[in-house]
Order: structure tokens, then C-alpha cells, then sequence
């Protein structure tokens, strides 16, 4: 089980089942909504995430058409982003969790937006655009390497 907690802790979460991929977003709305030069979050279905206090804290601001993003109204904390077109999932920020997820970042997304100041230093796979296109990189990447 991972847990999770807003900055001042009156928001508190936890899951109980695996996280999906995660990814540095490195698109405009995510530095603006975190404050830095990439987000780093993850997928998780709603069926493993249960949130153990502070629903009266999670306050949503609509970033995009069927994109909300909550955040914690007391501390400002960056919680987590959901979609309307994917209403099983929340994507939580890597961030806020209490212990190691034993996953790592698969790539950097969105690197098209990324940060003028902020140099990318590591060997990890970029998309100037969105998971999409990560993902269909991966898979040809890993088709060459089955070929060999």
C-alpha cells in the first residue's frame, strides 16, 4: 500500500493496487499548475485509490474541457488531475507520496513546451508531444530490440 498527504496533511490518500506508467510532463498547464519545470505523476484507477480524510479540502479548477485539476484549498498542494474522458482514473503526483512507489519515470512528455531554463539531463525517452506518442516510441523500441 502507498499512502499520500497534501503539505499541511489535512488531505490524505492511499492506494492499494499497482500505479500506471510514470512521466515527466513538461507541457505549459503542468508547469504553470506545479510551479516548476515538469510534473512527475502517474495513473491510478480509482477502484485502488481511496482518500482517508480531507474531502472537505480538495477543492477542482477546470484547466482544460474535461480536465480538472484538485488541489488542497488550505495549502495549495498539487493533488492529483482527472479527465471526464477517462472517469476510472486519477492521475496522483508523485510528489506528495510518503514512500518509494518502486516505479520509475518511463520518459519525458511534452518536451515541446518544456521550459526554456530547464536542460534535460538524463537518458530517458522525450516526445515533443504526449503519452501517445511516448508510448508508440517504447513499443518500436522494443520491436527492434526483439529483431536482434
Amino acid at each position: 500500500m502507498l499512502s499520500g498527504s497534501c503539505l499541511c496533511g489535512r488531505v490524505r490518500y492511499e492506494i492499494h493496487g499497482k500505479l500506471g506508467p510514470v512521466g515527466h510532463c513538461h507541457c505549459a498547464t503542468c508547469r504553470k499548475a506545479q510551479g516548476g519545470a515538469f510534473v512527475t505523476n502517474a495513473p491510478v484507477r480509482l477502484k485502488y485509490f481511496r482518500l482517508v480524510s480531507g474531502s472537505d479540502s480538495v477543492s477542482e479548477y477546470e484547466s482544460s474541457p474535461g480536465k480538472k485539476r484538485c488541489f488542497c484549498r488550505n495549502c495549495g498542494s498539487p493533488l492529483w488531475s482527472r479527465r471526464e474522458s477517462e472517469p476510472d482514473i486519477v492521475r496522483i503526483r508523485l510528489g506528495l507520496l510518503d514512500s518509494d512507489p518502486e516505479r520509475r519515470p518511463l520518459g519525458h512528455v511534452w518536451v515541446s513546451e518544456k521550459a526554456t531554463w530547464f536542460e534535460i539531463t538524463d537518458t530517458l525517452p522525450q516526445s515533443p508531444r504526449g503519452v501517445e506518442e511516448l508510448e508508440a516510441q517504447l513499443k518500436g523500441t522494443q520491436a527492434s530490440h526483439g529483431s536482434d
